[in-house]
C-alpha cells in the first residue's frame, strides 16, 4: 500500500473543524487525511496526531470505505464524537504509536502500526 496523501486546505476538513468548532482538523477520508487550519509540517511534526489519523486510515482499510463512514457516523450519533469507539481507538493508537511516527517523511504503511488496540 502506497503512503496516504497529505491535503492542506481540505474543504471537507474545513466543515469539520467548523462543527467541532476547533482551530485545526485533520480527517481521513480512504488513503488521504485532509486538513484544515494545520499545514503539512505542523501535521507531521506531532507524531501523535499522525498516529491517530493513521489509525483512521487502517480503520478504512478494514472496514471498507463506504461501510466505515456509516459505521462511523452512526457510532457519532449514538454515543457523541468523544465517546465514538473509533475515535477511542485512534486516540489510543496515538498514544501507543506516536513514536512510528516522530519525524517521519513519507509516512510509513498504516500496517506497521500496534495491534493490540484491535478488537
Amino acid at each position: 500500500m502506497k503512503p496516504p496523501r497529505i491535503i492542506e486546505n481540505s474543504p471537507f476538513a474545513r466543515i469539520a473543524r467548523i462543527v467541532l468548532q476547533s482551530r485545526s482538523v485533520a480527517m481521513v477520508l480512504g488513503n488521504s487525511i485532509h486538513l484544515s487550519g494545520a499545514t503539512r509540517e505542523q501535521f507531521l511534526r506531532d507524531p501523535y496526531w499522525v498516529a491517530h489519523e493513521m489509525c483512521h486510515i487502517r480503520q478504512f482499510q478494514e472496514h471498507g470505505h463506504v461501510p466505515f463512514l456509516w459505521k462511523y457516523l452512526i457510532e457519532s450519533a449514538r454515543v457523541g464524537y468523544f465517546n465514538n469507539r473509533f475515535e477511542a481507538e485512534a486516540r489510543l493508537a496515538g498514544r501507543l504509536d506516536a513514536h512510528l511516527y516522530a519525524g517521519t517523511e513519507p509516512l510509513p504503511d498504516p500496517e506497521q502500526m500496534h495491534k493490540g488496540a484491535r478488537g
